[in-house]
């Protein structure tokens, strides 16, 4: 059992550790961590890159998050049959996801830096409780077209989340874990945070000041 946990939290943490934001700059001989917000995030790669980068970077966050996530890695990394199902089973996707969103935000492979998880654990979520991530959906969209700030859309979204889920009487452990995504994409966004109290944080499509530049 012991050893089942550790291969899933190990396996997701790398998934989530794949640097795809400065892996794709770096195709452009961009060094993400020099420019912009300096973080691997999509937006800060779409504010720099073009729309088709910073696209391609929420993809491959996303897919990161939903392998982790997803019935079929839990089977295998657990080596569990297929058919094997239950709570146990669940919390093996669930750590799978948790431990995806870790190594998305303090990647091993670019000294602990990252992005803050909104694209790896939306993939991860979708998976797990899709019309709760609908629901989160259509409040970022409502946000950030009203307001025009991504960072504040990724919070009142991620905030929706378990309300969302208990709403629609999901199990205990789902509530949980987004209510846990929640409270990680706020804290990854406090610096974000302070700007749109300040009055100072960067709307999407302005230029960014290298000082107070956003990322969420």
């Amino acid at each position: 059992m012991l050893t089942t946990l550790l291969i899933v939290a190990l396996v997701g943490y790398l998934l989530g550790a794949i640097p795809f934001g400065y892996l794709v700059a770096r195709a452009y001989k961009v060094n993400i961590f020099e420019v912009g917000s300096k973080s691997p995030g999509a937006t800060n790669v779409r504010r720099v890159l073009g729309k088709g980068p910073g696209n391609l970077v929420f993809t491959l966050d996303a897919i990161k998050g939903a392998v982790a996530a997803s019935p079929w890695a839990a089977c295998v990394l657990g080596s569990l049959p297929r058919s094997d199902g239950g709570n146990w089973f669940l919390q093996l996707q669930v750590l799978g996801l948790i431990a995806a969103l870790v190594g998305h935000s303090f990647s091993c492979f670019t000294r602990f830096r990252g992005g803050k998880g909104v694209a790896t654990g939306a993939g991860g979520l979708l998976v797990l409780m899709p019309v709760v991530v609908a629901i989160a959906v259509a409040a970022w969209i409502a946000t950030f077209y009203s307001t025009g700030y991504v960072s504040l859309a990724s919070i009142v979204s991620v905030l929706v989340l378990p309300v969302a889920a208990y709403f629609l009487h999901l199990p205990p452990l789902l509530i949980a874990l987004a209510g846990l995504v929640t409270f990680f994409v706020i804290l990854r966004h406090r610096a974000n945070i302070s700007r749109l109290c300040a009055g100072t944080e960067n709307k999407f499509g302005k230029k960014p000041d290298q000082k107070k530049a956003s990322e969420p």
